[in-house]
């Protein structure tokens, strides 16, 4: 039997667990076991941190059920938080994920436990309809974007995020993050909520903070201060940068917090 070392760290109560050069064959069954709320350590997804050439490391993320996906907003501010304190410093990061490089810059606060981190999140990007997505049937009228971050996105504007059935709508599509918005309540903001592809609904998703936030720019429901974008979830509120470092790309901006060092047995 082998002793693993691991972090957990949330970004918004969007909580991972992070572990470096775990040496474990099988990591998708590993993510399964650790994320287990029962049986488990519990979280919705695992970290893998690698060392990567010309890079401060590559991450690679299992969600809950083990499946692999190319980024997480939230995760990479949970992974940045991780290695600074391996490494004993705040400098910026350059991160090498599924979905390409990631350049995160990191800032203490008040609080030893949690840092801020901008993301530079990449381009925006239109993708197609998701499989069965004529399933949901979503009222002609709503406006409706599909798009990816480096990982898929479906955002549908509503006139209610708490009077939506977003359990059943995200099974039936669950390949795709679906995010349901509605503008406010201030001019500069939206609330969201989300139901993310291989956890199920989670309280934040910044990859789809992202989305979400240029998808209703896009539709005109939300006019930006000072080019950002505020985002309500139900596990707290992120900052979305428009075409930011250039046109086209956002930065997110938002929370990392360590929660404790867990040893495990595998």
């Amino acid at each position: 039997m082998t002793q693993l070392s691991l972090t957990k760290h949330h970004g918004l109560g969007n909580d991972f667990l992070v572990v470096f050069h775990p040496h474990v064959g099988d990591l998708p069954a590993l993510a399964r076991r650790l994320c287990d709320r029962r049986r488990g350590v519990g979280a919705d997804g695992l970290l893998v941190g690698e060392s990567e050439e010309g890079y401060a490391a590559r991450m690679t993320l299992y969600n809950a059920d083990g499946s692999r996906a190319e980024m997480s907003g939230n995760g990479i501010r949970c992974f940045a938080q991780a290695l600074a304190a391996r490494r004993g410093d705040l400098h910026p990061q350059r991160i090498l994920t599924d979905a390409g490089d990631r350049v995160v810059t990191l800032s203490a606060t008040d609080d030893p436990a949690v840092i801020h981190a901008a993301v530079d999140m990449g381009e925006v990007a239109p993708l197609g309809e998701p499989a069965d997505w004529h399933r949901l049937g979503t009222d002609p009228m709503r406006p409706v974007a599909h798009l990816s971050l480096g990982n898929p996105h479906s955002v549908v504007g509503v006139d209610d995020v708490a009077g939506v059935d977003l359990l059943t709508l995200g099974g039936i599509v669950p390949y795709v993050n679906l995010e349901i918005v509605e503008p406010g309540p201030e001019p500069h903001a939206i609330t969201m909520r989300v139901h993310e592809r291989g956890a199920g609904i989670t309280e934040a998703c910044g990859t789809g903070a992202c989305a979400s936030a240029w998808a209703a720019h896009q539709w005109g429901l939300v006019v930006p201060h000072d080019e950002e974008i505020l985002v309500h979830m139900d596990g707290g509120d992120a900052r979305v940068r428009m075409h930011h470092p250039s046109p086209g790309r956002v930065t997110l901006i938002g929370p990392a917090q360590f929660i404790a060092d867990i040893t495990v047995d595998i």
